[in-house]
């Protein structure tokens, strides 16, 4: 009933707090509801179609996978699987599921849940996005292809109720990692059949009124761009360690808004802080200011199906024209730093290749060569971003930097969250921003998006030999040190194609309020809703 109350009284206001002259974080300290930025309003929570980080946080506390991570270690901890057992030869795992595992609604979870939605996820009619994740997954590939039509012939066997076996094609060192992310999840097959087809990406089963979940936490309120609301599910198998009575996120698109959310007591979490913010906190020594390495990195996409890009030597040059100490010296507050490959430097000890450096004297040779001499003739083309101010910034330095250095001029776009994805995933775009976030701690969760035809390459690249690399021989590397020789082969080719444009790694920048307990900051910024509690 106390939980109950408190989120009616939270849905009466959207800002200001239940009791009057309380803010949101006072009564949410005394009530145990937990208030974070969240970026864009989410394009979804169903974990086998979104992609982005928005949606991440949410479903991170609506389900849960046979593991999740621990946010102090980021090692794999059990989730709805109490135990697993590993073959010798790391090939087959056999996950033994809670008895007391639960859907919100009420009904067991089995091993026949897993085995249907991994079903789901990699039907080529589903279409999903992340579908590659699942690849390690003997045959899996190929059902997702249509290579092969009965999922009889994948690796997923349910042995029982609570036993699932699942086998590999070849040992995957991080295929536990693989488990906590969300299109690895999970869903509620009674209630998806029953509001439509199960291969339908807009199936209205993530509605409030349809919705069930198995996380720590249930959906009790989506108010579209306002906030989204979650409550402790009274459901969950380890209820009784879930600290937190819920938890409200606000679409927070304009940083300088959530920063001033945060300093008028509105929230709890930003999800960024402005730019030029920083030296202020850091000025002031502010405890809520944290500041931490990330496994991410910020890019750029190439649509090569589009002329001028399908030439590979002007791809280079737009490359190799951006100096990207001074653009984030000037546009993101010089924290992180420059990149030239996709993959972080030093995961897991992989350090990535460098095919090229700044040097316009070279760009504007390469431009000639592609027959731009100075410039002349350079289509106008079109930077696409998400609304954000950052976006912006990074957006306008380089434009003046490519007109500076190449003499080509260029447009800039910004779109709402779900339209920008829509529009970069159908190629409907000239160059987009993008970023990536690490799923798991592995150079390999950087490299197999840009497989021929992968969900989230949306660059109209591909290359049978990288795919060769990639997912087959690195997956079949009798040793690490052989398993990363092959990583760097493959992403040289890659720099050396250039379908994107790498600009810097990340690195985390919050607002945390002082009250809030269990959320340490670590390389992937990752969040165990689980573990967070409130201090009045």
């Amino acid at each position: 009933m106390f939980v109950r109350i408190a989120i009616i009284c939270l849905s009466v206001m959207t800002l200001a707090a239940c009791s009057s002259g309380e803010t949101n974080v006072e009564s949410g300290n005394r009530l145990g509801i937990f208030h974070m930025g969240n970026g864009a309003e989410p394009q979804g929570i169903d974990p086998h179609v979104v992609t982005g980080l928005p949606e991440h946080h949410i479903i991170s506390a609506l389900f849960e996978g046979l593991v999740t991570k621990n946010p102090y270690t980021l090692e794999p901890e059990p989730g709805l699987a109490e135990s697993w057992e590993i073959s010798e030869d790391g090939r087959i795992y056999r996950f033994n599921l809670r008895d007391n595992a639960l859907w919100s609604a009420g009904t067991p979870i089995t091993a026949e849940d897993f085995r249907w939605s991994w079903q789901r996820v990699l039907h080529p009619r589903m279409g999903s996005l992340y579908n590659y994740m699942l690849f390690p997954i003997l045959n899996s590939e190929a059902f997702a292809t249509g290579e092969i039509e009965e999922f009889s012939e994948v690796g997923v066997r349910v042995i029982d109720d609570h036993t699932l076996e699942v086998e590999l094609a070849n040992p995957t060192p991080y295929f536990l990692q693989l488990l906590d992310h969300y299109s690895m999840f999970a869903v509620p097959r009674h209630v998806i059949e029953a509001t439509g087809s199960f291969t339908d990406q807009t199936n209205p089963w993530t509605r409030v009124e349809n919705f069930v979940g198995n996380g720590p936490f249930e959906l009790v309120e989506w108010n579209l761009n306002q906030n989204l609301r979650v409550e402790k599910s009274d459901t969950y198998w380890d209820a009784e360690n879930v600290q937190l009575n819920g938890i409200v996120y606000y679409p927070t698109e304009n940083t300088t808004t959530e920063e001033r959310m945060f300093r008028s007591g509105q929230l709890h979490l930003t999800g960024t802080i402005p730019t030029d913010k920083v030296p202020v906190y850091q000025q002031e020594n502010s405890p809520a200011l944290k500041i931490a390495p990330y496994l991410g990195s910020y890019y750029y996409r190439f649509n090569v199906t589009r002329e001028p890009l399908d030439d590979v030597r002007v791809r280079q040059a737009m490359s190799m024209a951006i100096d990207r100490q001074q653009l984030i010296d000037s546009a993101v507050n010089g924290l992180p730093e420059p990149s030239y490959a996709i993959t972080p430097p030093g995961t897991l000890g992989y350090e990535p290749p460098r095919v090229f450096d700044f040097d316009p004297a070279a760009a504007r040779e390469l431009l000639a060569e592609a027959g731009f001499p100075e410039g002349e003739g350079f289509p106008s083309l079109e930077i696409l971003y998400n609304t954000l101010e950052g976006h912006q910034r990074i957006a306008e330095v380089i434009q003046q930097m490519w007109k500076t250095n190449l003499n080509i001029d260029v447009t800039l776009t910004n779109q709402e969250w779900r339209v920008y994805l829509d529009n970069t995933s159908q190629l409907n775009y000239d160059i987009g921003r993008a970023g990536w976030i690490g799923d798991y701690v592995d150079p390999n969760n950087f490299l197999d998006m840009w497989i021929t035809g992968g969900g989230n390459n949306r660059t109209g690249w591909g290359d049978p030999e990288y795919d060769e690399l990639i997912l087959r021989e690195a997956p079949r590397a009798a040793t690490q040190e052989e398993r990363f020789e092959l990583f760097y082969q493959a992403e040289t080719m890659l720099m050396e194609a250039m379908p994107l444009m790498p600009i810097y790694t990340y690195t985390s920048v919050h607002l945390l309020h002082p009250s809030v307990q269990g959320m340490p900051s670590n390389i992937m910024d990752y969040y165990n809703f689980k573990y967070v509690w409130l201090e009045e």
